[in-house]
């Protein structure tokens, strides 16, 4: 394996940045970024870019390949992922790397997909090509993380998002809760939607909110993502916004099996797709088999939104692997409505545990970032 050069990393930052324009779009694909650089009179020039497309196809090595041209040969290839070994809808990306006549490939970190898993390094290599590997390897697995969890865990990442006063209050004691941030805030919620491939509410939210869980930032419109309501009784009004308008953004209902046939049918008339999850402990909703069934359907981001008993559910089954916590700078008090409902915890050890990754200001606001602890 070759040595890391001085450029190799500033690159490789280039084509994850080029990665996550992907985001939300390429499930269940990983979001994949790819440069072309070639040595001109002594320095480094990029000639040729790409990144995933919209539903997985074109891959990144494909589209900088197609923009580099001739200017491909003999140049070195950064690509976010290890490029793919296999025969799917399109060839392999390490076959294109081949015959375009790349002469370097800088990698991050190996693809956990078991048609590729090292195979992609291994069919360069094997043709001459220079491989340096492990260039920029965490920020590559943070960038896809969903992607590897539905190889190793079989569900979709999940992130917590939650707006709450300094005290961690949603809302007043009478329920009054918009808007307890502001503006800039919002702003910044929607672009986390645009970025997951599904939001995920409880019935509650979506009954006493109704809600419409798009994405409204403007250009970002068309990149609304999956809705879905955890809905075990089926409660949801069929009069609700999200029910409305199933047919134009798709609607998922999670729910129980049984229930009211002609309920069910009612739902489906309107174009919500239900899926049945298996009950677990108590006859409730078993989140654990529902992330599974969501990775099935092709999910590997997903976005929960609230409510606080959603919350405690997936907390308690240690499935939030990110929380965006947004903070306004105002107390509500402890008759206030919690971000999170009761867990049960009774040793402080045993309280799920999460790393602080950032924090920022949003307008008037504070959001922080967190990545789940060890």
């Amino acid at each position: 394996m070759e040595m890391v050069r001085p450029q190799d990393i500033h690159f490789m930052k280039v084509a994850l940045t080029l990665a996550e324009r992907g985001l939300g779009q390429v499930a269940p694909n990983p979001a994949v970024g790819c440069v072309i650089v070639r040595e001109e009179d002594g320095s480094p020039r990029v000639v040729g870019r790409g990144w995933t497309q919209p539903g997985g196809r074109p891959h990144a090595e494909t589209e900088a390949l197609r923009r580099a041209g001739p200017l491909a040969r003999g140049a070195t290839a950064y690509v976010s992922l290890e490029p793919c070994a296999h025969q799917g809808k399109t060839g392999p990306c390490a076959t294109a790397l081949i015959e375009a006549g790349i002469a370097r490939v800088v990698g991050t970190i190996t693809d956990p997909n078991p048609e590729v898993a090292g195979r992609g390094f291994a069919m360069l290599q094997a043709k001459g090509i220079e491989v340096t590997e492990n260039v920029c390897a965490a920020d590559a697995y943070y960038l896809n993380e969903g992607f590897f969890l539905t190889m190793s865990e079989r569900r979709p990442l999940v992130t917590l998002k939650i707006a709450s006063s300094l005290d961690g209050r949603t809302a007043t004691h009478d329920g009054h809760s918009q808007w307890i941030t502001g503006e800039a805030a919002r702003k910044r919620g929607h672009l986390l939607r645009a970025t997951h491939d599904a939001i995920l509410v409880g019935s509650a939210t979506a009954i006493v909110d109704d809600p419409e869980l798009t994405c409204r930032l403007p250009g970002l419109e068309g990149r609304s993502p999956v809705r879905i309501v955890a809905d075990g009784r089926l409660r949801l009004p069929l009069t609700s916004k999200l029910v409305r308008d199933a047919k134009k953004v798709p609607v998922w209902v999670l729910t129980l099996p049984g229930g009211d046939e002609h309920r069910r049918a009612a739902f489906e008339e309107c174009g919500v797709t239900l899926i049945d999850v298996e009950p677990g402990d108590g006859g409730l909703m078993n989140m654990r088999a529902a992330m599974e069934i969501l990775a099935k359907h092709g999910l590997t981001r997903v976005l929960v939104e609230g409510g606080a008993r959603l919350g405690a559910s997936l907390l308690r089954e240690h499935l939030v692997d990110r929380i965006e916590w947004f903070r306004a700078a105002k107390v509500i008090g402890g008759d206030g409505y919690p971000a999170i409902a009761a867990l049960g915890v009774k040793k402080l050890g045993d309280a799920p545990g999460f790393v602080l990754r950032e924090t920022a200001s949003v307008g008037g606001d504070t959001v922080a970032s967190f990545v789940r602890g060890g």
